[in-house]
């Protein structure tokens, strides 16, 4: 049986910013803290694919989209991971405006052939089954893509990345935009997962919960999910036998 993750909510990752001169205020993330090896992961939902993630000193931001402005009172990104070309995920005006000269993107090939020149020599392209070091996060390409017939034109397989982001041993996984391919029922040793459900893009409630149930994640948080029912995907999730425990949050609260 395994032992469960502590997670508390509301806890404040906080990063003095200017190197942490006297007298300079701290950028803050709010939001759950799951403890690692090395200090808390702090997780804060910003809209729909993205989010930041705080821990042991760095900002991770994933899928930021939405201008500069949307992130207005955080810690800057030392590790952006974008997993796909769509809209919803990648945005080359976003990430001009939040990168700082030490700021590292991960990207598959196929968003970053969309990024623009002055971008690239900041970008490390990852595909699915690579893994690279940044600094101390690890961080793996996972396949994420459809399978049902009549939603193959969405994601095509090799194209996009999900990701496994090892942090002090905490294995973090990102699903991207996917259905419950055979790679992601596969997956072992996630302690934190967040697997998007919405048609017709990624997958019904039935579909995440089957992924999830078949991966047995510590910790999975729905985000990605617009209209769907995550109070049905918590309890099909419940009920099937894991020790999963669902984490529901407002993944659209700045709207």
């Amino acid at each position: 049986m395994k032992s469960p993750k502590t997670v508390r909510p509301s806890i404040v990752f906080a990063v003095a910013m200017l190197g942490g001169l006297a007298g300079v205020a701290a950028a803050q993330i709010t939001g759950d803290a799951v403890a690692t090896s090395r200090g808390d992961l702090v997780i804060h939902p910003i809209d729909h694919a993205t989010f930041v993630m705080g821990w042991n000193g760095k900002a991770i931001y994933v899928d930021p989209v939405g201008g500069g402005g949307r992130f207005a009172g955080l810690p800057t990104p030392d590790l952006i991971l974008v997993t796909d070309i769509h809209g919803d995920h990648l945005n080359a005006e976003t990430l001009s405006a939040i990168v700082t000269p030490q700021t590292r993107i991960v990207a598959p090939a196929a968003v970053a052939e969309q990024l623009p020149a002055s971008l690239m020599g900041q970008t490390t392209t990852l595909a699915n089954g690579e893994t690279r070091m940044f600094d101390d996060v690890g961080v793996e390409g996972v396949p994420m893509y459809n399978l049902t017939q009549d939603r193959l034109r969405f994601h095509d397989s090799g194209r996009g990345n999900g990701y496994v982001v090892n942090l002090g041993g905490t294995r973090v996984y990102i699903a991207g935009d996917t259905e419950d391919v055979p790679e992601m029922r596969a997956l072992q040793n996630i302690d934190v997962a967040f697997v998007p459900m919405n048609l017709p893009y990624t997958m019904t409630e039935e579909q995440a919960a089957s992924g999830v149930n078949a991966f047995d994640p510590e910790v999975v948080y729905p985000y990605h999910y617009g209209d769907s029912d995550v109070e049905k995907f918590k309890t099909l999730v419940e009920a099937g036998g894991g020790s999963t425990e669902v984490r529901l949050r407002d993944w659209y609260a700045t709207r």
